[in-house]
């Protein structure tokens, strides 16, 4: 069920505490409860699950009006708190309001259905966005890191650049030795699992039991954090901690990249999680048994050239409009220095006057 993604696992909104604490009431309500377990994403999508809102008890009613005081207050204090952080200049109305999108903000003092829709709505399309923008920041660390890498090198002498250049190729070809990486979610993969961390045979591979051990919450789903724990041994194969050659936000953006891949071959439903019919049906298929091989990091640059030159541009601009303001306050400063001395002066010729 497409719901408990939110309830059992950290969706790194900055909403996620208000998300989870709803979500949790309301199971507490036998109707909605009911309802939430027997209807499909299609419905939830289309609002049919808050309208159920109606037919919730008043307990649970009381509460969510609570919760939404809670929130409305947290944001409230939030933005004057980065108001304040900018020297109380009037903040961006339509900014304001985007903080407000996952509720009603009009009505800021009951949890009627329209803030049950927009909950669900807003966790849905932010979610859905949300590893992309992942792998938007990731490119930009790549793209800095080497910026910096060049920026440096730039100010050495021929000599030292040359054996900085010849040590940066030395990084990269111990990095790339390493055993051979298993397709993600495939049987090779899962086989290793089974052996290395949950020691047992391979020959006695049984992809029910596999599934039932690593559904750690017992939930009758893997979800996403479930399916990347999964990665742990292939991880290792390319990335260990300390080594120069190795970079462990690199090695989370792996991560990210085999579960989605997992994700898109065997989540049929797109619900953002693995049941146990779908893992076996995927187990079926020809790519579990005989899978093509996994094109890693190394292989699939975050960027193209044209992309880093476009944030070198942009880079180059950030910094001049930086310089142009720092020399605009320099002389904003030398202007109220000589205005002060006039001042001076002319409070100095009065006193002699006087």
């Amino acid at each position: 069920m497409w719901i408990f993604f939110f309830f059992f696992q950290d969706t790194g909104l900055h909403y996620d505490r208000y998300l989870r604490e709803v979500i949790d009431f309301l199971e507490k309500d036998q109707h909605f409860r009911e309802k939430l377990h027997n209807t499909d994403m299609e419905d939830i999508k289309q609002g049919k699950l808050a309208k159920e809102l109606d037919f919730v008890g008043h307990q649970v009613r009381t509460k969510l009006d609570e919760l939404k005081r809670q929130e409305v207050n947290r944001l409230r204090t939030l933005i004057k708190a980065k108001q304040d952080a900018e020297g109380g200049h009037e903040m961006n109305h339509k900014v304001l309001l985007k903080q407000f999108e996952y509720m009603n903000h009009m009505n800021p003092h009951t949890f009627e259905v329209e803030d049950l829709d927009k909950l669900i709505q807003s966790a849905t399309n932010d979610l859905e966005n949300y590893d992309q923008k992942r792998h938007e920041e990731f490119k930009r660390y790549e793209m800095m890191k080497e910026h910096e890498r060049k920026e440096h090198l730039k100010n050495l002498d021929e000599e030292h650049r040359k054996d900085e250049e010849q040590h940066y190729e030395e990084l990269r070809k111990k990095h790339a030795d390493h055993p051979k990486i298993n397709h993600p979610g495939s049987q090779d993969q899962l086989k290793e699992v089974w052996k290395e961390s949950d020691g047992l045979d391979p020959n006695d591979f049984d992809p029910k039991t596999f599934f039932k051990l690593h559904d750690t919450n017992g939930d009758s789903y893997i979800d996403e954090q479930e399916l990347e724990a999964l990665f742990t041994k292939e991880l290792e194969k390319m990335y260990r901690p300390n080594l120069d050659e190795d970079d462990m936000t690199e090695m989370e953006e792996e991560r990210l990249r085999m579960r989605e891949h997992v994700m898109n071959e065997v989540d049929t439903n797109k619900d953002r999680l693995v049941s146990l019919e779908e893992f076996l049906m995927s187990t079926n298929k020809k790519e579990f048994l005989e899978p093509d091989s996994w094109e890693t990091l190394e292989q699939a640059p975050a960027y193209t050239d044209e992309e880093m030159k476009l944030f070198e541009e942009q880079l180059a601009q950030e910094e001049s409009n930086l310089n142009q303001k720092n020399s605009d306050l320099q002389k904003q400063k030398e202007e109220l220095e000589r205005q002060q001395e006039k001042l001076n002066a002319q409070k100095a010729e009065l006193h002699i006057n006087s």
